[in-house]
């Protein structure tokens, strides 16, 4: 029999609808982390692009329209009203290293602060509008932080941090992971920040112990 997955989540550091959910997620549920599979989504750079390749997988993100840029950046700034979140909404210029920030996690949870080099980055990022994908100022972003700077922004050069980062394509891949926050539970899937609730359902039902006649 093959192993039952774990309910996995897919986030990324450079969705607003992504960093709303996975904050409320662990509001609500605050040992998310233990019970759910956190899966970083990340555009791959060239060596990652090759590396999943070479695996038989694709990325199946497509780069938004300006239009709906603009509609996502109006409905952000109304949700982060609606929660009380304070919010800037950084500027990207379309050339951002995605990778950095991503594989730096996974070096994160290696050494044990995944969740402090998470809540550092994202208060970097949707609090203060910074460039998290800018070596110089993700390192001074962990340094003060209290996390090791320079091991963190070095990831992308250790051979098994980027193997951890194509084994993650190849899941957005085999999932077919189209978006951000995505959430999976047995053979339920949700897209969207609005779908949290569904899946907290979902993972409750799954959760459950099952009782066994005799």
């Amino acid at each position: 029999m093959r192993a039952k997955k774990p309910p996995r989540l897919y986030f990324s550091l450079r969705s607003p609808f992504s960093w709303m959910a996975v904050r409320q997620l662990e509001e609500r549920l605050p040992n998310a982390q233990e019970l759910i599979e956190y899966v970083p989504f990340s555009e791959p750079d060239e060596h990652s692009a090759k590396a999943l390749a070479a695996q038989g997988g694709e990325f199946h993100y497509v780069a938004m329209s300006k239009a709906k840029h603009l509609y996502i950046l109006n409905d952000t700034k109304r949700l982060a009203a609606k929660f009380g979140y304070d919010m800037k909404w950084p500027i990207d210029k379309g050339d951002e290293w995605w990778d950095l920030p991503h594989l730096a996690w996974f070096k994160a949870r290696e050494l044990g602060v995944h969740k402090e080099y998470y809540e550092a980055v994202m208060a970097a990022r949707w609090e203060r509008g910074e460039n998290i994908c800018d070596p110089g100022l993700l390192r001074r972003i962990c340094d003060e932080a209290g996390l090791p700077g320079d091991t963190l922004v070095g990831a992308p050069e250790e051979a098994h941090i980027r193997e951890l980062g194509t084994q993650a394509l190849m899941q957005i891949y085999e999932d077919d992971i189209f978006g951000v926050p995505y959430f999976k539970v047995g053979r339920h899937r949700f897209w969207g920040r609005d779908r949290l609730e569904d899946f907290l359902v979902a993972l409750e039902q799954a959760l459950r112990p099952t009782t066994t006649k005799v």
